[in-house]
């Protein structure tokens, strides 16, 4: 598979105002220095405490957020990434590489580029109770977008409403609805069809299934399974639910304050994690088994501040096989073999 979507060294922070004049006296290191390949067609998961920065990769990703450094590309070509990587770390960067950044790099993109790239790359969000403004009506709701891109017009736009209606489980009697004459599932599922109602290549979840019943959940996440093959998507799965993660997403990528730490398929990750937060997280998630027992890993101490993490290796405080060089060095990630990608000094063999 080729991929879809690339961002290297990406840092998004954000500042900590204080003082009479409401100056930045420190910044809060959400993403730090983040590298990533999603492929096409694949179902990314990407999990880890809250706070550690998932949301925040999702939206900078997505460009909702500005980020302070690094590149993002969107369905570019390998020559074109390698060109700019080589211009980069030259000493004198050409008129040339200003203007492959302009034209390929997202984080470089101005408003008017984000809104040709807006219909390609959409974001479902975790509340389907607060994602859809009470006061329009469904129908409304999804074709919005369909108008502002000016995709369709009239007539072949109400129809493609009803399409979407139908793809994800609703009927065209409910058009006229408003969202508190539904569900939580069926919100979401209106959700999903205002996502797709672009035709996108790429999705962000953000939690989507984390406000909804267990049978509801089943429901969503089958839907997602069919339109990924039906639709021939890509999904950034964002969940802290790693039983989900392990069901549906094809690949599992552990974040720790801000920090990429271990990349993998998914059965690798659930069946022999090798970075330690990786293992605590997984020993963590509990067995729909009432015979059996899991053994448990209680990492001490509390999640560092982002504003000021430490040093080296950032979860070292909190491991059990910490070293000098895990304190003084921080780690890359590394291939350990079949494309298992882990940023640890001492990885669990």
């Amino acid at each position: 598979m080729e991929p879809l979507v690339e961002i290297r060294n990406l840092k998004t922070y954000f500042p900590i105002l204080g003082g009479f004049l409401r100056r930045p006296i420190n910044m809060v290191k959400a993403v730090d220095d983040v590298t990533l390949t999603i492929l096409k067609g694949q179902w990314m998961g990407l999990v880890g405490e809250s706070g550690c920065g998932k949301t925040t990769l999702g939206k900078t990703i997505l460009r909702l957020y500005k980020p302070v450094s690094g590149h993002i590309y969107f369905d570019t070509p390998f020559d074109i990434k390698e060109q700019i990587d080589t211009l980069e770390h030259s000493k004198n960067k050409s008129t040339v590489y200003n203007s492959l950044i302009k034209q390929y790099d997202l984080a470089s993109f101005g408003h008017k580029k984000l809104y040709s790239l807006r219909k390609k790359m959409q974001l479902v969000y975790q509340d389907p109770y607060t994602s859809l403004d009470p006061r329009m009506r469904i129908g409304t709701t999804i074709i919005e977008p369909i108008k502002v891109h000016k995709l369709l017009h009239g007539k072949a736009a109400r129809q493609r409403v009803i399409e979407l209606l139908t793809m994800v489980g609703l009927s065209e009697k409910q058009y006229k609805r408003y969202p508190h004459q539904f569900s939580g599932g069926q919100r979401q599922r209106i959700a999903i069809a205002r996502a797709l109602a672009t035709n996108p290549e790429f999705i962000v979840f953000d939690e989507p299934t984390s406000a909804l019943d267990v049978s509801v959940q089943a429901q969503i996440l089958e839907l997602l399974k069919k339109l990924l093959d039906e639709k021939e998507l890509t999904y950034l799965f964002i969940t802290h639910n790693l039983n989900v993660a392990q069901i549906v997403c094809d690949t599992i990528t552990v974040m720790y304050l801000g920090k990429i730490v271990e990349i993998s398929k998914a059965s690798t990750i659930f069946g022999a994690p090798k970075h330690p937060y990786s293992q605590a997280l997984v020993l963590a998630t509990p067995i729909p088994d009432p015979i059996r027992r899991r053994d448990r890993l209680i990492l001490p101490g509390e999640v560092p501040s982002p504003t000021n993490p430490p040093s080296g290796c950032r979860f070292h405080p909190r491991c059990s096989r910490a070293t000098q060089e895990c304190m003084n060095q921080e780690p890359l990630l590394e291939n350990k073999g079949d494309g298992h990608l882990v940023a640890c000094w001492h990885p669990l063999n």
